[in-house]
């Protein structure tokens, strides 16, 4: 912990001065409250542009419409985006509707297309900061080009990463600049697509607090019946808006069927949700008690998650036990595994004597899940 928040204090010393203008000065109408920007994953087809920009606009809550041009997919075959037709129909859709337009990019060519249809706000997207080269190459092209920039979290949780990449588009003289909370890879199954881990954007802040930071719910989650929660969390930890995909017809998406509410469930959603009064002055706090509170409960989502994970695998040996006729308890191997978990949670700094009960606890829980799956499977022989 001592590590980490000296890591932070030198992310601190900054060895330029951004000047970023804050979001509220970044478009009119939007003044004192959180900025919402909401659309299609992709861009599939000119109907279901302009259908679901109607229908966003009709709600009159949204800003700004966004959706994907060029999809990068894991593997290929998959669909990867419209290209320049798409933009078209976003063209047409912003002419129709007056909902300001925005699209990743991760190469100048893309930006200089984008600027051709009128696109008023760009993104960068997660698997673009893996490539520093990319970033350089983007953030150069940026250069001179009075538009809002917004840069999401690494696909790992890379805190250094995050920040030098704002950094680079911050050298380049993008001073209407934000950072896009979409949440981190899970390293195994989880509730969540994302793992949302609050107290990396909180760290952010930290480090630069006049940044502003939106919120991405539809990629923490995965799932629309947790984009209400998390975006209401995010509200709550003063972030300056939400982006939220919405598809006319989630089911028939292209990409991300799973994570897309209709602009009807955006509706509910937005109609529901509690919003803090944005005031000059205070548009970049945060009540520094609460965000320790918030970065607690993350990391005690995430001791939960693991130990479930942990119990599965405890089921898997179970398993392998009943079939190999192996004892429940191995003592020779508890003895092992304390020594070796004090060992680390020494340098960790942690108590030996914390360390001990808390394992002693886990290591019973275990114990007592093997037996319930083992000893019935005895009886019944």
């Amino acid at each position: 912990m001592l590590v980490f928040t000296a890591q932070i204090a030198n992310f601190a010393k900054i060895n330029f001065r951004m000047s970023i203008i804050p979001i509220s000065q970044w478009f009119k109408g939007v003044e004192n409250r959180p900025l919402i920007i909401a659309g299609p994953c992709s861009a599939e087809t000119r109907e279901q542009v302009l259908k679901t920009a109607r229908l966003l606009a009709h709600l009159g809550r949204v800003d700004v419409l966004r959706a994907g041009v060029w999809k990068p997919r894991s593997r290929p075959g998959n669909f990867q985006g419209a290209g320049e037709p798409a933009l078209e129909w976003l063209a047409e859709a912003k002419q129709e509707t007056g909902l300001l337009l925005a699209v990743e990019v991760a190469t100048p060519q893309h930006l200089e297309l984008a600027m051709r249809y009128g696109v008023d706000l760009f993104w960068v997207g997660a698997r673009t900061l893996l490539n520093p080269f990319s970033v350089d190459e983007l953030a150069t092209a940026m250069e001179g080009i009075n538009k809002p920039v917004l840069i999401k979290n690494p696909i790992h949780p890379d805190l250094d990463l995050w920040i030098g990449t704002i950094e680079r588009f911050a050298k380049a003289g993008v001073q209407r600049l934000g950072a896009i909370h979409r949440g981190f890879s899970p390293f195994q199954k989880s509730t969540f697509r994302n793992l949302p881990k609050w107290e990396m954007p909180i760290d952010l802040k930290s480090v630069m607090p006049n940044l502003p930071i939106i919120c991405d719910p539809s990629h923490i989650s995965g799932n629309p019946d947790l984009i209400q929660d998390i975006s209401q969390k995010a509200l709550d930890l003063s972030m300056d808006g939400l982006m939220i995909e919405s598809h006319v017809t989630p089911s028939e998406a292209l990409s991300d069927a799973k994570q897309q509410v209709t602009p009807a469930e955006l509706g509910r959603i937005l109609a529901d949700l509690s919003y803090r009064k944005i005031l000059p002055g205070n548009i970049d706090s945060v009540d520094i008690l609460e965000s320790l509170r918030e970065k607690i409960d993350s990391l005690d989502m995430q001791i939960l998650e693991l130990l479930a994970q942990r119990m599965d695998i405890v089921d898997n040996i179970a398993e392998y036990k009943i079939k190999n006729n192996v004892a429940i308890m191995q003592l020779r191997r508890w003895e092992e595994m304390i020594e070796r978990r004090i060992e680390f949670a020494e340098q960790l700094g942690l108590s030996t004597e914390y360390v001990k009960n808390l394992l002693r606890l886990v290591h019973m829980e275990s114990v007592r899940k093997q037996a319930q799956i083992i000893s019935p499977r005895e009886n019944l022989g």
